[in-house]
């Protein structure tokens, strides 16, 4: 593919040398919260950034995501503590209940210093997205409504075409545009080489709060056929967040087929007790529907030349690691960090952010794992439940948590937002 340059200022490296470039123009693909979450470090380490989204706007809602230990740090480095926490969803904590709604267990969301199972951070992914916006806004190119159509690379930039037609290069691409990744499968490969379903659906949507929620999210389980409904309070006390979780050895609805995915939704949780008929009545009048496969993207290298990944489309724990966005914004924190310490040459900054990132991502995508298999069908070729209580989880946890370590990155730029 031979694509005009838009700009003639890059000149070829010889040999070995390596040009320091001190404003990189950086592409960032997704506009949720990895790739806003990067905008933000970018522009204070003093690149020229542009942001694309496929969406036409930023898309509300969306399923609660939490921030726990090394991410609640990183977030008072981007000094939003205060502008998070205003935005969060108020949750006390969380019971679990039987069928008939008596209460079988208790979480609360000062448990294990706020870091627990329900987290003192707890805020719509929506929310959290407009809050990052709203920090890099002003200093960052947001192009709404366009995506990558095509791209190349070469030892001193990458040319991209954009599918509204615009055609332009950049020194660095970044995808941050979730588990069905365009850009990965662009640069990469097909999804199914990276993606590892763990056996279950997701599906959340919002409906009314008919049912006298406050502060408190409640979770009913049917252990014999897999499947689980919940209801959590947001910010708007007139409505509440639904979602059900289902087993499912297969997946094969697309992704974008919201009318199909409302089909197999309600297949799959006729006949389920508690309080899901009444939220599944509303599912045809929901704004903010969304449902998918529960998985996982594993790969070997998150970067090829110039072009990386960010977030769920390089590892994704899936949302049964309760990680998914502490990992984006850690992620962010480490990526632009990395590249402006080794000058904004890629092959050094992508190689030290995958090394500081690895570990802190398997543990993830471990606690992933061995939830999944905890609502795993029972039955005799079924792998043993774990045992969540010894010293073992314990550790993996921590390593979850606060297993990664976040220099300070003295001497590379930092200008501070203005707030």
């Amino acid at each position: 593919m031979s694509i005009d340059h838009a700009e003639q200022e890059h000149t070829v490296r010889t040999g070995e040398q390596r040009r320091r470039v001190s404003n990189p123009r950086v592409l960032v693909a997704g506009a949720s919260i990895a790739g806003p979450a990067l905008a933000h470090w970018l522009r204070r380490r003093g690149a020229e950034v542009t942001v694309v989204e496929r969406a036409p706007e930023l898309r509300p809602g969306g399923q609660a995501v939490d921030a726990r230990g090394v991410a609640k740090e990183v977030i008072g480095r981007m000094r939003l503590d205060a502008a998070v926490r205003a935005a969060c969803t108020d949750t006390a904590g969380a019971h679990t209940v039987d069928a008939d709604g008596q209460v079988l267990e208790t979480f609360r969301a000062d448990d294990d210093g706020g870091d627990g199972f329900i987290a003192d951070i707890e805020i719509l992914r929506g929310d959290l997205s407009q809050v990052l916006y709203d920090d890099t806004r002003d200093g960052v190119e947001y192009i709404f409504g366009d995506r990558i159509a095509e791209l190349a690379q070469d030892a001193d930039g990458v040319d991209v075409v954009f599918a509204g037609g615009d055609r332009r290069r950049f020194d660095l691409v970044v995808g941050a545009d979730g588990l069905h990744s365009e850009l990965r499968a662009m640069v990469f490969g097909p999804h199914e080489r990276f993606l590892r379903h763990l056996g279950h659906v997701l599906a959340f949507y919002s409906v009314p709060n008919e049912f006298g929620l406050d502060r408190w999210l409640l979770e009913y389980q049917d252990q014999e056929s897999g499947r689980s409904a919940l209801l959590r309070p947001i910010q708007d006390a007139t409505r509440a967040m639904a979602m059900f979780y289902s087993a499912s050895a297969d997946f094969d609805v697309d992704h974008r087929d919201v009318a199909a995915q409302k089909r197999l939704l309600r297949e799959r949780m006729a006949g389920l007790g508690w309080l899901a008929p009444d939220i599944l009545a509303h599912l045809d009048d929901t704004p903010d529907f969304y449902l998918d496969q529960v998985a996982q993207v594993v790969m070997d290298r998150w970067s090829s030349g110039r072009v990386g990944l960010l977030g769920d489309a390089a590892f994704s724990s899936s949302p049964m690691s309760g990680q998914g966005t502490g990992l984006a914004l850690v992620g962010a924190y480490v990526l632009a960090g990395e590249l402006a310490a080794a000058g904004w040459d890629p092959a050094t900054g992508f190689s030290r952010y995958e090394a500081r990132m690895r570990s802190f991502v398997e543990a993830n995508q471990e606690i992933g794992r061995l939830n999944a298999r905890s609502r795993d069908l029972p039955g005799p070729d079924a792998e043993p439940r774990p045992d969540f209580t010894g010293e073992w989880f314990t550790e993996l946890i921590g390593r979850a948590i606060n297993g990664v370590e976040l220099p300070d990155y003295a001497g590379v730029p930092d200008s501070a937002p203005r707030h």
